[in-house]
């Protein structure tokens, strides 16, 4: 990924682009270059921010998505961020959910793609086979529908990650938190316009939890993409494009 990764104040971040904010939220297992094709997207038309999220730096008692939602807001009050739409895949949509019930006054839109949240098939309790290359390389694919999405970089890093002590005990806390934060019986009070552009064949977060969302949430879209698994804006990403535009451009109308 070819964008500049800023460090100011303890931060780490791309900002690309001028105009109203889109600030993307990554996944337990993922990073900045995820987002790739969203900010070649939209840079010219919105400043496009994606924050890193300190998931391997948190002390290890506070790992959990309440704390990277108050580190997502630090940050929001840091660079002095209003009016955004946020967006969110699989981890990074639960923390975004839970920072849209604490501060509802700094978004005017919600993405979500493959949230957490309601309930998730991921990696499990544990990795009883981290050292083996072929084991993590088959969990790298099943996030997929195309298995060939899980180029032979992805796996490397994941591999390298759950293979570092001190991160994947993290990631297994961070993991067991976001099952145990569920939010069905929040959900009902985040009142703005929420996009579900969701995989139709994601493993990890199926299609009954978007149904679920798309039913909890006052004023929500649900869209479908085709031959696509658990990280849409990756897999899918023309079509993932398109549907944010045109999610974009409905809530730019509203206003």
């Amino acid at each position: 990924m070819d964008y500049v990764l800023k460090e100011e104040n303890g931060f780490q971040y791309v900002d690309e682009g001028q105009g109203e904010t889109l600030l993307l939220l990554h996944g337990l297992m993922g990073a900045l270059s995820n987002w790739e094709h969203v900010i070649e997207e939209f840079k010219s038309q919105y400043r496009v921010i994606i924050p890193m999220l300190p998931i391997y730096e948190l002390p290890l008692i506070t790992t959990g998505v309440k704390s990277l939602s108050k580190f997502v807001h630090k940050f929001i009050k840091y660079k002095n961020l209003t009016n955004i739409t946020l967006i969110g895949n699989s981890l990074g949509g639960h923390v975004a959910l839970i920072y849209c019930l604490s501060h509802p006054e700094n978004i005017k839109a919600l993405v979500l793609s493959g949230s957490s949240g309601l309930y998730e098939n991921a990696f499990g309790g544990s990795f009883p086979r981290r050292e083996s290359y072929d084991f993590v390389k088959e969990k790298v694919e099943y996030t997929f529908y195309d298995p060939a999405t899980a180029t032979k970089e992805l796996v490397d890093e994941v591999f390298e990650t759950i293979n570092d002590r001190n991160r994947v005990i993290r990631i297994l806390a961070m993991a067991k938190s976001a099952i145990r934060h569920n939010m069905a019986k929040d959900v009902h009070k985040i009142k703005i316009p929420v996009a579900l552009i969701w995989g139709k064949n994601d493993k990890i977060t199926p299609p009954e939890v978007a149904v679920e969302f798309h039913q909890l949430l006052p004023d929500s879209t649900l869209q479908w993409i085709d031959h696509c698994g658990h990280a849409a804006m990756m897999e899918q990403p023309q079509e993932f494009n398109a549907l944010l535009r045109e999610f974009l451009d409905k809530v730019t109308l509203k206003v």
